[in-house]
């Protein structure tokens, strides 16, 4: 008997599955219906940051200020991160690879040749402890081992040097540095992981899933690895070391080689903490109580019992308490155990528009379109006539870059910002350039979290240039409109989205043990393809 019970979100379809695919049953015999036990309360929130991206201090393009500038625009935290040193660099004799090699072994004399001291000293003055915080990190690529980020609590950190990863572990042993290996799923042997060389504990809490390089959660699904390294594989994957019995984090990082860090829709890690300290954002990575998402900020509240993300607990009764907060409409939430789906929470297909003189929506107001290679600047404000913004989520990219080609020229980075905002208005300085192509958007965008009556009106006023529709009209669908005629850029109200297609509340226990150490993790999709999952919980019989 599968002894399963669960309590059903109301507004939201309820697909349970067990191993064998039957509907979830109850702990109890005859019991259809579980009394919700609450968690604990907590006082960790969570903040977002991007601790893996690269501007032309190393190789990459973009000022290392202006990706600062960038970062504090929409991160708590960051670390700009300087390619540093390549131990078993193949191919010096293969024509083919060499200016693959040129480029790196320059960079790296760069680093050594005063970019290091400058990295040191921009680091810390921009370290403001309660406002924004950053952290010295540098990269070491291996063939035989992958590539890994070295990150230090300590601002003075030193540059070390390794002769392989493994030579990294045993320098750093003893003092607050994190290595986490990033792209995951390459082929091993060529800067693919290899769980053999995995090391729990608090060298390497946490893995990174996903960056531009792609998704490594497994070796099916969305974010395929497209980059010349090759295409993603079973054996480096995220699900594989889960199954090997290791025990490990999850967050993403862009890996952005344009010097914007957070360039959204690349790879976030959100961290709970009680504070933004540099502590207390230390010890929220090393606890892996981490998350991963590929832009947009969907908290996952996810218990176990009153274990959070990443923890470790024991018994045979297991309390999944689950609340998740989104920016736009939530597709689907999985609950996984062991890499198998338990439960899978349906949104709507289209967001319901609610009852009421009052309604919170999320409102993304997206810019771009435009044809030209040039930038082009939008200056302006989105005005509300009636009701309030609650609060503003920029949603800024930088250039779509991963690694350098050959004949590409440096470029400066075009910095987006939020210049003010009040309750009914804010004003940005926004520049877009045409979509490389049909699946690789540039727009820029905000999402406004709003309070309006269905008459209220949000207004567009950029560029001379102002569109309106009411509220009410955004709740039936996304408008659109050019700028200067077809061809030209292009202004995107979206689907005004209610608050209940962006929040859902779960609860269910889970009474079948199946190892002497069971994982669960979380996984939600938005339908506008934005993913965030959560660390594992481990269960120890």
């Amino acid at each position: 008997m599968d002894r399963r019970k669960f309590i059903k979100t109301t507004g939201w379809s309820m697909l349970g599955l067990a191993a064998s695919g039957s509907l979830l049953g109850s702990c109890a015999p005859g019991s259809r219906e579980a009394k919700k036990v609450m968690p604990s309360p907590s006082n960790l929130k969570m903040f977002w940051g991007d601790l893996h991206n690269h501007c032309n201090l190393t190789y990459g393009h973009g000022d290392m200020r202006d990706a600062f500038e960038a970062a504090k625009g929409q991160l708590d935290f960051v670390s700009v991160t300087p390619h540093a040193m390549w131990p078993d660099i193949p191919g010096k004799n293969d024509p083919r690879l060499s200016w693959v090699i040129d480029y790196h072994t320059d960079a790296f004399k760069r680093l050594r040749a005063g970019g290091y001291q400058k990295y040191q000293a921009m680091t810390k003055e921009y370290n403001k402890e309660g406002e924004f915080l950053t952290f010295i990190g540098y990269e070491a690529h291996s063939m035989q081992h992958g590539d890994h980020v070295a990150l230090h609590h300590d601002l003075d950190a030193p540059l070390v040097e390794c002769e392989s990863i493994e030579d990294w572990k045993k320098k750093f042993k003893g003092q607050k540095v994190f290595v986490t290996p990033h792209h995951m799923g390459y082929q091993t042997g060529y800067r693919g992981y290899n769980w053999d060389f995995f090391t729990e504990g608090d060298t390497t809490p946490f893995v990174e899933m996903l960056s531009r390089h792609g998704l490594a959660e497994g070796d099916m699904g969305d974010i395929n690895y497209y980059h010349d390294m090759g295409p993603r594989q079973w054996e480096g994957t995220i699900q594989y070391g889960l199954s090997k019995g290791k025990k490990f984090g999850i967050m993403g990082s862009t890996d952005q080689h344009s010097g914007y860090p957070g360039s959204y829709g690349d790879g976030r890690v959100g961290v709970l903490a009680e504070s933004l300290g540099r502590d207390n954002i230390w010890e929220g990575l090393r606890s892996r109580h981490t998350c991963c998402a590929t832009g947009d900020k969907i908290n996952i509240d996810f218990r176990l019992n009153d274990a959070f993300m990443g923890d470790v607990v024991k018994g045979d009764k297991r309390r999944i308490y689950l609340n998740v907060t989104g920016e736009s409409c939530i597709d689907y939430v999985d609950i996984v155990k062991n890499n198998k789906l338990i439960a899978r929470l349906n949104g709507p297909l289209i967001p319901v528009t609610p009852k009421g003189d009052t309604i919170r929506c999320k409102i993304k107001m997206e810019y771009g379109w435009n044809r030209e290679e040039k930038y082009v600047p939008w200056n302006g404000k989105i005005t509300i006539s009636k009701g309030r913004i609650l609060s503003v989520t920029p949603c800024f990219r930088g250039a779509a870059f991963t690694s350098p080609q050959e004949g590409e020229t440096e470029f400066h980075t075009h910095i987006n910002r939020i210049v003010g905002s009040t309750d009914t208005a804010v004003e940005l300085a926004l520049h877009t350039t045409k979509n490389p192509n049909t699946v690789t958007p540039a727009t820029q965008a905000v999402i406004l979290d709003v309070e309006m009556p269905l008459d209220g009106i949000i207004t567009s006023d950029f560029n001379g240039k102002a569109f309106s529709h009411t509220l009410a009209e955004l709740l039936e669908g996304s408008r659109s409109h050019f700028m200067r005629g077809w061809l030209s850029e292009a202004v995107l109200f979206n689907r005004a989205m209610p608050e209940s297609c962006w929040t859902v509340e779960h609860y269910m226990e889970d009474c079948e043990p199946e190892n002497d150490t069971d994982f669960y993790y979380v996984r939600v999709r938005q339908k506008d393809q934005q993913w965030a999952w959560s660390s594992p919980i481990w269960v120890e019989r």
